[in-house]
């Protein structure tokens, strides 16, 4: 519907009809568009009625149309569109038009809402509760409603007028237009709506305040997709500049999840109606976030970031997996080769646009961001994807200002070794949790291992040393969802013998009863405590195995979270504090001086071992040896009265005592002891 006035004058009222699409029904034939006018048929009351074929003809045809009638009019080239609302041109046509790659005309990008402009000249409406009907009752414009239609549907975005309703709202409209600029009134439409014809890239600095009413976020993005791609679903919503962050897993990938900043609420709201709404054939799910939220995945402090971003109009591209020992003379080699048959793509400003990614200690990450010109130059980059640079190939993808800011976010603030939760209060001594760095290495470490192997598998590969185990003293890895982790620790009968199976055994192959695939084994001899420390959900440094005099800095070892094995010695463990300052802080301070105590539990949880908070992603799998593969009979008494294990969140659908018993199995379970409680809701 168009109406449009010039010098206090109203003109025609244009009807532009869209005859939809029926490609996917009919035959395919090309034809060319077909505009029709027809000034006799006024069915619905309108000036002129013009008819086209597709979406992208009708936007030409109406502007067309617009600027011909104004030029003659005598009112020049200036045209500006009034709408009632804004979901007219934000939520339908600039949606719509991106969707289909159709370029927008000009007049679309900046309107005035006639809404707004009335709530300015009367401030005491509900903006919320305006609709064309009230706006014209309250100058004095005489709104005749058409028979069959409700004018409270016009409060309704997904109402859809009949036509002679809606080329009357839109006679109405131009009466109040006229009454707003005429006398008493005499009101300035002023409050111009802009709509942003591309996103701006940019940095944002975890000191700025956003407000909590203009973040939402994204779920369900395809993991391919850029900050561009999420300013195209929110076409016609003004992003504020480098609002849009893309999130990353623990791995540093990106999780489908997005985090986007609107420049004010009204926008913020408009986007949360676009949830469930499709980007290509995935539907993205919308909700509301906080500012916070936003500080966390975009906002930085680096001034060496600030100063790569600063940049207008870069395209950023990601790589990772790079040599550690690569230079920014052979990333500028990469993409732009001297001679041969390769494509060249040269990096915006040399070395000054390659950013490496480094942890705290200044060790390279193998992450690196490059800076390209233009979208032209960074596609030819992109097209490199898994090229060989020294001796490792390259991944690249296309990546943003934000993306930037968090990577270097997650590195910069992550420890090397992780360490305890902080200590209840802040003025005690610190306390080591490690276990010594000096023990009797009579363990063995395997670590590689086929994720198919079984405990039979490992039995087969260690050979003749399979009488120099323990009994119960096979423990497989597991990982938080139960499965094998390719690590597996050996309790040996004697140091010589694990040092002898580690050098005879070590990197030689295994194969599994269940797989295909072979692979070779790494075997490692190491201590007691670093068995039960990794098995209890701690972790050990690869590279500290061998090492045997090593200071505590040295170790490459976590606190354990949790029990060990009776057979794993811990030193006592101290007092938290002295008792000098338990005087401080009573009764906390008596509590604290004395560790409190595991209650007494059968052979493999002693009531002497300390209790910690498990806060890592590592179990033991049940212990085996190789008089008991497969089934792990319990000696006729246990060594210790026995304990009560309580297992919530049992699933519906289980077999009851039979699967109680494989979950527990290689443990001892005193005869009539295993007993199941039902309820009812």
């Amino acid at each position: 519907m168009l109406c449009f006035f010039s010098v206090n004058q109203l003109g025609r009222v244009n009807e532009l009809l869209i005859e939809p699409d029926c490609s996917d029904l009919t035959e395919e034939r090309e034809e060319e568009d077909v505009v029709e006018e027809s000034v006799e048929e006024k069915r619905s009351g309108a000036d002129c009625v013009s008819t086209s074929t597709s979406f992208e003809a009708a936007l030409n045809l109406f502007h067309l149309q617009l600027t011909n009638e104004v030029n003659s009019a005598g009112a020049g080239t200036s045209v500006y569109l009034c709408t009632d609302g804004q979901l007219h041109i934000r939520q339908v046509i600039h949606p719509e038009a991106a969707s289909k790659n159709i370029l927008v005309p000009d007049c679309f990008y900046s309107f005035f809402d006639l809404r707004k402009e009335f709530k300015t000249q009367f401030p005491s409406f509900d903006l919320k509760a305006l609709n064309v009907h009230v706006m014209a009752e309250s100058v004095n414009v005489p709104a005749d409603v058409p028979p069959m239609w409700d004018p409270s549907s016009a409060l309704d975005p997904s109402a859809i007028l009949p036509a002679t309703a809606a080329v009357q709202q839109v006679q109405i409209m131009a009466n109040i237009i006229l009454a707003l600029l005429s006398e008493p009134n005499c009101h300035t439409f002023s409050n111009l709506e802009r709509v942003s014809e591309k996103f701006e890239s940019g940095t944002c600095s975890k000191m700025e305040k956003v407000c909590d009413n203009t973040v939402i976020r994204a779920r369900g993005l395809p993991w391919q997709s850029s900050d561009q791609d999420i300013a195209r679903f929110f076409r016609g919503l003004n992003i504020a500049k480098g609002g849009a962050a893309l999130c990353l897993n623990a791995q540093g990938r990106r999780n489908g999840e997005a985090l986007v900043r609107f420049v004010n609420e009204e926008h913020r709201d408009l986007a949360l109606q676009r949830h469930k709404h499709h980007m290509g054939n995935r539907y993205i799910e919308v909700y509301k976030a906080t500012g916070e939220d936003f500080l966390k995945i975009a906002g930085g402090t680096s001034n060496e970031v600030a100063i790569f971003l600063s940049r207008e109009d870069q395209i950023i591209v990601r790589m990772r997996g790079l040599p550690f020992t690569a230079t920014h003379e052979q990333v500028l080699t990469f993409f732009s080769p001297g001679d041969g048959p390769k494509e060249t793509c040269p990096v915006s400003g040399g070395k000054d646009g390659i950013l490496f990614v480094h942890y705290p200690d200044g060790r390279p990450t193998g992450d690196a961001f490059v800076l390209f010109a233009c979208e032209e130059h960074a596609q030819c980059a992109l097209r490199k994807h898994k090229e060989i640079l020294g001796k490792r190939y390259i991944e690249l993808f296309k990546s943003t200002a934000a993306e930037v800011q968090q990577v270097l976010n997650r590195y910069s603030s992550a420890p090397l070794i992780p360490v305890a939760p902080a200590p209840l209060v802040s003025v005690l001594p610190a306390v080591s949790l490690l276990p010594p760095p000096c023990g009797l290495r009579d363990c063995l470490r395997l670590r590689g291992l086929p994720y198919t192997a079984s405990i039979e598998d490992i039995l087969t590969f260690l050979g003749e040393f399979t009488h120099d185990i323990r009994p119960h003293g096979v423990h497989m890895v597991l990982n938080q969802q139960g499965r094998p982790s390719g690590d597996c620790f050996i309790q040996m009968t004697s140091a010589e013998r694990a040092l002898q199976a580690s050098q005879r055994l070590h990197k030689h192959m295994m194969s599994s009863q269940r797989g295909v695939n072979s692979r070779y084994v790494e075997v490692f001899p190491c201590s007691a405590e670093e068995m039960g420390l990794v098995l209890m959900g701690g972790s050990l440094s690869h590279t500290h195995t061998h090492t045997h005099t090593r200071g505590r800095s040295g170790t490459g070892l976590s606190p354990p979270p949790c029990l060990s094995p009776p057979s794993y010695s811990f030193t006592p463990a101290p007092p938290v504090f002295p008792s000098e300052a338990a005087a401080l802080y009573p009764p906390i301070g008596q509590v604290l001086q004395i560790p409190r105590l595991l209650p007494t539990g059968h052979a493999y949880y002693p009531g002497t071992a300390q209790l910690y908070m498990n806060y890592t992603t590592y179990y033991p799998s049940p212990p085996g040896s190789p008089t008991t593969v497969g089934f792990f009979p319990s000696p006729s008494s246990l060594s210790s009265p026995g304990g009560l294990v309580r297992m919530p969140g049992l699933t519906y659908s289980s077999n009851g005592v039979k699967d109680l018993i494989n979950a527990v199995q290689g443990y001892q379970v005193r005869n009539g002891s295993l007993q199941t409680l039902c309820s009812s809701s």
